[in-house]
């Protein structure tokens, strides 16, 4: 039986009463074993630290209950108090509670002193499992905050805490490397040393919402450095709250967006190009599209006037009236193909570089006199009267007066299209300090707001439907503004918007005073295409070879040298024009440059091998009227290069001209 069940001998004597009552309410376990550890008694107190009644624990062995990590280290302890008689050794160890769970457990083993052969052992154990728990607790604690304060300080961002009244309180690496200042520096100041001027209200916006308890995220702002640098940053602020739940803080994490942002934004700009790029691309094949199927109908027009009268002119017997008439409608249309034929080599010109100025001192005066000379009769056709206002003193300018007077022209005749029966057409010429300035005034259709921008455009036209009441292929304001800035010049316009008119400014420079002055005469040369008098150039006696493989422009080509006196000879091929060649030379030859199987730079190389042709004179005459094509003719072989298409008088005298010039003539 345990001391428990036995009842209290009345003989024992007081002090072990006193004894045995201390062993049953001890807190630590006090137990009695012989030296293999067996349990002989224990104190009820082993039943809270294993789950077993102490009586049931009598013969039971420590090791029985041991984890087998301690076994090791327990016999060591156990044999030195057995080996050593008073011996008393401390120990560690887990016990094996009842529902499986291990108790960790310290204790003391002393060797009984009232025996000089230790049988018998004393224990005192206590359970330390609760405090064991805490120590570890307080242990990983500790290691989960040098985790934590490891990574805060290894982190790239930045980690920051602040009071509730934006005082800086914590400031890791991230922080010192995005923003310069270190801990020390910035540690107790208050936040808003950070902000730029413009990002002042921030702390407080932020700090109102810490307040009621919100999470701010991906907060995109500014922040200056120490360096004064401006930075991009995007910022996560949560509250710190006490253990009571009160917000005394907010913690910050911090990311520098600076160059993700300058990306993001190229990405933006450079997608926004890409749109407008492909928008411009869609216009442009709009615009091309629109231009094609005007080019179109401005050569069908004029050429379906020109085939109409060629037929009506052909049928029976036409009488003078309508001879004359069917002339002057097909030299009308012809006319109007050529000039779209020149406005379109301009642009090419143009765009190419390849625009060459003849540059002398200019008049404008006599210029725009000139080219209203020009407008006059279109203008009175319509009803628009022409008026002046021209300070003849108003100074020279250096510039090209052919070029200069197509300028003038385009605007008042563009000015004239646009001006309805009745309206006015105003040119004015006046010097504004170092430059002069021509305005030209209608009183016409006007023009839209948002047109204004795109009047200069090349192939842009205010209506391109197939239903405008204006024709023309949008190339001649281009045209103007070009010429112009190759003159150095500027060239605006202005208007109030619809059916209120518009002016068109040309500034010019002055030309510098103390240049020398030309001997050429100022203006644009003196010459009606009209006007045609084999008087002045007779080709009497003059042999001419005409080559080209079209018909109609063989005929007409032998039909104006005849006129004038010529004795011609043509061949529709490279290979026949040199058979005649070899049957007797002419005095010059006129050949066109395309022409199947060998066109006319092929004759011309031919002609020059030969011995007996290498100072005939070569007139290239085509329709490849490129300045690379001139070059190409010249090159080739040929003395000059006419366009197509062909003015009689300009044929005639670069024919007399070469001809006399190389001693051909008879």
């Amino acid at each position: 039986m345990t001391t428990r069940e036995r009842d209290p001998d009345p003989e024992t004597p007081p002090h072990d009463a006193r004894l045995l009552a201390l062993l049953e309410h001890a807190f630590d376990v006090v137990a009695l074993t012989d030296a293999e550890g067996a349990i002989e008694y224990a104190s009820p107190a082993i039943e809270r630290v294993l789950g077993v009644k102490d009586s049931d624990l009598i013969g039971v062995r420590w090791a029985e209950r041991l984890h087998p990590e301690d076994d090791g280290p327990f016999r060591v302890r156990l044999g030195e108090a057995v080996q050593r008689p008073g011996a008393s050794r401390a120990f560690e160890a887990r016990l094996r509670h009842e529902d499986g769970s291990w108790r960790f457990v310290q204790g003391r083993v002393t060797n009984r002193l009232d025996k000089p052969a230790v049988r018998a052992l004393i224990w005192n154990v206590r359970d330390v499992t609760g405090l064991r728990s805490a120590e570890e607790l307080a242990r990983e604690k500790h290691e989960l905050n040098a985790r934590l304060a490891a990574i805060v300080e290894s982190s790239d961002d930045i980690i920051a805490s602040k009071t509730l009244d934006g005082i800086v309180t914590s400031w890791n690496r991230g922080a010192e490397r995005i923003l310069g200042y270190t801990a020390q520096e910035i540690v107790g100041e208050h936040i808003s040393i950070l902000m730029p001027p413009d990002h002042m209200e921030d702390t407080q916006k932020i700090l109102n919402r810490i307040r009621a308890g919100e999470q701010v995220n991906h907060y995109q702002t500014r922040r200056r450095r120490t360096d004064g640098a401006i930075i991009d940053v995007s910022l996560t602020v949560s509250p710190i709250r006490d253990a009571s739940g009160t917000i005394v803080g907010a913690s910050k994490i911090g990311r520098d967006i600076t160059a993700e942002k300058r990306h993001r934004e190229e990405r933006e700009r450079l997608l926004a190009d890409a749109e407008s790029a492909k928008a411009s691309s869609e216009a442009a094949n709009r615009m091309k599209d629109e231009f094609l199927a005007i080019l179109s109908h401005e050569l069908r027009s004029p050429l379906n006037a020109i085939v109409g009268w060629v037929k009506i002119l052909g049928m029976g017997t036409p009488s003078p009236e309508e001879i004359r008439e069917g002339i002057a409608v097909i030299d009308r249309n012809a006319k109007a193909q050529a000039q779209i034929i020149e406005d379109l080599l301009d642009i090419s010109r143009i765009v190419s570089g390849n625009m060459r100025l003849d540059v002398q001192r200019v008049n404008l005066a006599e210029i725009i006199e000139a080219a209203i000379a020009s407008a006059g009769p279109a203008a009175e056709a319509k009803g628009v009267r022409l008026t002046k206002l021209l300070d003849s003193h108003a100074g020279p300018v250096s510039g090209d007066p052919v070029r200069l007077q197509q300028v003038i022209w385009n605007l008042m005749t563009n000015a004239v299209k646009f001006t309805p029966k009745g309206g006015r057409v105003q040119v004015l010429l006046e010097r504004v300090n170092s430059h002069l300035e021509v305005s030209v005034i209608d009183t016409g259709i006007g023009i839209r707001p948002e047109f204004l921008p795109h009047v200069f455009e090349r192939f842009r036209q205010a209506d391109s439907s197939s239903t405008r009441r204006h024709g023309g292929l949008g190339l001649g304001l281009a045209i103007v503004k070009n010429l112009v800035e190759l003159h150095g010049g500027t060239v605006r316009v202005k208007s109030p918007g619809e059916g209120h008119g518009s002016t068109f400014v040309v500034c010019l420079p002055l030309m510098v005073l103390d240049e020398p002055k030309s001997s050429r005469r100022a203006g644009p040369r003196e010459h009606d295409p009209d006007e045609f008098d084999c008087s002045d150039v007779p080709l009497e006696g003059i042999r001419v070879l005409v080559v080209d493989d079209e018909a109609d422009a063989r005929h007409l080509i032998r039909r104006v040298l005849e006129e004038c006196g010529a004795e011609v000879i043509d061949a529709d091929s490279a290979e026949r024009a040199v058979g005649l060649l070899e049957a007797g030379p002419p005095d010059i030859l006129v050949s066109d440059i395309g022409m199947p199987a060998q066109d006319g730079l092929d004759l011309i190389r031919s002609v020059r091998a030969r011995y007996t042709a290498k100072k005939l004179p070569a007139v290239a005459l085509t329709a490849f009227a490129r300045a690379e094509d001139r070059r190409r003719a010249l090159m080739a072989g040929f003395q000059t290069h006419v366009a197509k298409p062909v003015d009689p008088a300009e044929l005639v005298a670069v024919v007399a001209s070469l001809v006399e010039r190389t001693g051909g003539k008879k």
